[in-house]
């Protein structure tokens, strides 16, 4: 039976650290426990939501599927989109976190196609008050707060308006993190001054490296010599994070830790 653990194995064979980590943060929300250095600049640079599976990187792959599958009817596209985020859901397994992702990239992916806001803040009202009555221990965690910041987030500022789809995502994953930045402050009691510039610099890697980490991961689990090209294509886009994280982290006066 396929499940989380598989893949993240295979990634493992495939990646060195902090690389392997870093997409399995990316697309299963695991901790970054054997790479804890590059966690904490993660941190510095405000890009720790990028391996938080808070429905932000559920967002992008739905508006990767939406475009792409964007000839259809408005109506077919977003059941299609739905679809495919049902479907990585069961691909991860369909635990809390993974579960309240997906609701909150559903919602969000129902404002990008639309473009309704109203529509869009009421979806996410009702399913605040939903969450609220059924799973009232989830509301406590940063996961969910963490998904409904970047979910506002891109509901009020990073609605597509553009032709060119690589300004969209960049619109989109600078409007996830303008809400998530405050969430990220009030439990860690920190601050990062360049994170405008991180999510900038980074954000248009990630959903490449999501479709070539699902191609990886379910091809390399058939055969070794399946998922080796993707997975060098791979290598190169997870050293340039490494390369971004690493060179930001090490300005001075970019980050602030409050006791």
């Amino acid at each position: 039976m396929f499940g989380p653990q598989i893949f993240t194995s295979v990634i493992d064979s495939y990646l060195p650290e902090p690389h392997a980590s870093l997409l399995n943060g990316i697309l299963f929300g695991i901790d970054l426990k054997t790479s804890r250095v590059f966690y904490e600049k993660l941190k510095m640079v405000g890009l720790i939501h990028i391996v938080v599976l808070s429905g932000i990187n559920i967002t992008l792959l739905g508006s990767l599927v939406g475009s792409i599958t964007g000839f259809f009817s408005k109506r077919a596209s977003l059941l299609l989109t739905i679809l495919t985020i049902i479907l990585f859901i069961l691909f991860v397994g369909p635990k809390a976190p993974i579960v309240r992702a997906g609701i909150m990239g559903i919602i969000t992916l129902v404002a990008v196609i639309f473009g309704k806001k109203n529509i869009s803040l009421y979806s996410l009202f009702l399913s605040f008050l939903m969450i609220a009555t059924f799973y009232p221990q989830w509301i406590g965690t940063i996961s969910l707060q963490l998904s409904y910041g970047a979910t506002l987030g891109i509901i009020l500022f990073g609605l597509p308006n553009s032709k060119n789809q690589i300004i969209n995502d960049l619109k989109t994953t600078f409007a996830a993190s303008i809400f998530t930045v405050p969430i990220i402050f009030l439990y860690f009691r920190q601050i990062s001054f360049i994170s405008p510039v991180s999510n900038i610099l980074v954000g248009w890697t990630i959903l490449p490296i999501m479709v070539l980490g699902f191609i990886t991961a379910l091809f390399g689990s058939i055969n070794y010599y399946f998922g080796l090209l993707p997975s060098l294509i791979l290598y190169g886009l997870l050293s340039y994070i490494i390369i971004v994280v690493n060179t930001l982290s090490s300005l001075p006066f970019i980050f602030f830790q409050f006791k």
